[in-house]
């Protein structure tokens, strides 16, 4: 998971870019991402000062644990993750674009290139399930 200050630095990548931002649409495209970046470190952060104050899930031994609590959070977003993947196609082309590019941000600062390329393979490959599944029913 991204650390509050990771989020911060991905804004103020995004801050440039406004700087040199070629027309309007850029400008605004890395203002949106420059907010969502910035909202993820507020709220990372939120969690993080906080942690002591949220109710946790028991374990069996009726103990709270941060390996239950992070095994059900990785169940939800794989569940959330596929549902997202189920309706991919029927998204807008600049939803879509947005939540790759989001994705792709995801993993460690240095390694966003083979993230993008993970998540594009991973995209492409449903796509041609989908293509090829409605052409068998043709």
């Amino acid at each position: 998971m991204f650390r509050p200050q990771q989020y911060r630095a991905k804004a103020a990548q995004y801050t440039d870019l406004m700087k040199t931002a070629g027309n309007p649409a850029e400008v605004l495209e890395f203002q949106t991402l420059e907010r969502s970046f910035t909202v993820l470190a507020d709220n990372e952060q939120w969690l993080a000062d906080n942690h002591s104050k949220i109710v946790h899930s028991n374990t069996k031994d009726g103990f709270t644990s941060d390996e239950a609590l992070a095994a059900e959070e990785e169940h939800v977003l794989r569940c959330l993750g596929a549902a997202l993947i189920m309706q991919w196609n029927t998204l807008p082309r600049k939803l879509q674009r947005e939540l790759f590019d989001n994705a792709g941000a995801m993993g460690e600062l240095l390694d966003t290139a083979t993230l993008r390329g993970q998540v594009a393979r991973f995209l492409h490959k449903h796509k041609e399930g989908e293509d090829s599944r409605a052409r068998g029913r043709d």
